[in-house]
C-alpha cells in the first residue's frame, strides 16, 4: 500500500477570534489579514516538510489548491507541482487537483501537466476535480454547468495527450481551431488519473466508467465502503474487476512518541476541522452545483458536520487518527483492511500544528508506521 503526505499549507497567522466576525473563513474573510512575509516563511517551511516526507519514505506527495481562503495557501497546484518536481527525486506527485470546470483553457492545462510529467521524470499523478461549490463563486463560473464543463474539459485534455495534432475541437463549452500541444507527457498514454469525492454518486460512476482511481475524502468508513462498492458494481457491469490501486482514502493523521504527546499535539487539527468548514449553505452548494441525487447523498453522508464534532468524535469516526506509532499503525491497518484501499492520503500537517511536531511525526511515519503498513 502507498502512503502519501499531504498538507493544505494553511495560513493561521491571525487570532481565531477574528474568524467569528465573518460568515466564513472562505470567500469573505478579508485579505487584509494576509502578510506576504509571513506567507514566504510558511512556504519555506511547508516545502521543507514535503522534502523531508520523501526523505523518510513516503511513496507520494499530495497537493491541492483552493482560493479565497487562509486554510489553503496553494492557489495553483501546477506551480507547486513544478517546485516539487525539482526539489524531489523519487516520490510520486499527486496533484488532487486541477479544477476543470473553472478552467477556460483545457489545452494549456494539458500542456502544463505534461510539462510537469517531463520535468519530474514521469512521477505525476494527475487528479481532476470539480472544485467545491465555493470555487464557483471565487472563479465566477456558473455552477449549473460545473459537471458539464468538468467532463468536456477532461475529454479535451485526454485527446490532447493521446491524439496526434493538429485537430479541431468544437464542444459546447470549449472551441479550438487547432489543438497541437508540443509538450506531451512521458507516461503513456498519459499520467494516471485520480478523482476525489465525498459522496456524489455521479462522480463515483464517472470514475468507475473511466477506470480512474477514486479517492474518498474525510468520509465515514461505512460511507466509504458504500462508495467503493458502488464503484465495484459499475466496474462489474462493464466487465472488469478493480484492484486496491483503484481506491484511496484521505484522513488527517498525527503520530508522536506517546499517545499522550500525540493527543496534545493533535488538537491543532481542530483549527483545520472547524473554521475552514464553516459557512452559509449557499457558499458550499450554490444553486445548480449539486444534483438531487448528490444532495441526498451528502445529507446522508454524516449526521453531524465535521466542524460540529468534538475532538473525540473526530477520532472515533476515523476522520482524525492520532497516537503513538503502535496506535496509529493499528488504526490505519483497520482502515486498509476494512476498505481494501491501495493508498492512504495522510494530511499530517494541519491548522496550527507546529513545524517541530510535524517533522517529528514525519520521522515516526518513516521509521515505524509506513514499514508496518507494507508488511
Amino acid at each position: 500500500m502507498d502512503c502519501y503526505y499531504f498538507t493544505e499549507m494553511p495560513y493561521a497567522e491571525f487570532p481565531e477570534s477574528e474568524v467569528d466576525k465573518y460568515p466564513s473563513m472562505r470567500l469573505t474573510f478579508p485579505n487584509t489579514y494576509f502578510d506576504p512575509k509571513k506567507a514566504q516563511d510558511l512556504f519555506k517551511r511547508y516545502l521543507d516538510e514535503y522534502q523531508y516526507a520523501e526523505e523518510v519514505g513516503f511513496d507520494g506527495l499530495m497537493i491541492n489548491e483552493h482560493h479565497n481562503t487562509p486554510s489553503c495557501m496553494d492557489v495553483e497546484v501546477n506551480i507547486t507541482g513544478g517546485i516539487l518536481a525539482r526539489i524531489t527525486s523519487r516520490a510520486k506527485i499527486l496533484m488532487l487537483g486541477n479544477m476543470l470546470p473553472t478552467s477556460d483553457n483545457p489545452v494549456r492545462l494539458a500542456e502544463e501537466i505534461a510539462m510537469l510529467d517531463v520535468i519530474s521524470g514521469g512521477r505525476i499523478v494527475s487528479g481532476f476535480v470539480r472544485g467545491i461549490g465555493i470555487e464557483s463563486w471565487a472563479n465566477n463560473t456558473n455552477p449549473v454547468y460545473n459537471r458539464e464543463r468538468f467532463e468536456e474539459c477532461h475529454d479535451l485534455i485526454i485527446k490532447a495527450w493521446t491524439t496526434p495534432g493538429p485537430f479541431r475541437w468544437e464542444g459546447k463549452h470549449y472551441q479550438y481551431r487547432a489543438v497541437n500541444p508540443w509538450m506531451l507527457p512521458i507516461q503513456k498514454p498519459h499520467p494516471p488519473i485520480w478523482v476525489p469525492g465525498t459522496g456524489s454518486p455521479e462522480t463515483v460512476e464517472w470514475a468507475a466508467r473511466n477506470r480512474y482511481t477514486y479517492a474518498a475524502f474525510l468520509t465515514p468508513l461505512d460511507v466509504a465502503e458504500k462508495l467503493f462498492q458502488t464503484y465495484r458494481d459499475y466496474a462489474a457491469t462493464d466487465g472488469w474487476e478493480p484492484g486496491p490501486e483503484k481506491f484511496a482514502f484521505m484522513i488527517c493523521c498525527h503520530v508522536n512518541e506517546t499517545d499522550e504527546k500525540a493527543q496534545e499535539a493533535g488538537k491543532a487539527f481542530l483549527w483545520r476541522m472547524n473554521y475552514p468548514l464553516r459557512g452559509p449553505r449557499e457558499y458550499w452548494s450554490p444553486p445548480g452545483y449539486t444534483s438531487r441525487a448528490g444532495t441526498a447523498a451528502v445529507a446522508a453522508r454524516r449526521p453531524t458536520p465535521l466542524n460540529e464534532m468534538s475532538y473525540t468524535e473526530l477520532q472515533e469516526n476515523y476522520h482524525l487518527v492520532v497516537g503513538s506509532p503502535e496506535t496509529v499503525i493499528k488504526k490505519l491497518r483497520h482502515i486498509k483492511d476494512r476498505l481494501g484501499v491501495g493508498a492512504l492520503l495522510l494530511e499530517a500537517q494541519g491548522g496550527r500544528l507546529s513545524h517541530e511536531d510535524t517533522m517529528r511525526s514525519l520521522e515516526l511515519f518513516g521509521k515505524e508506521v509506513i514499514p508496518a503498513l507494507k508488511d
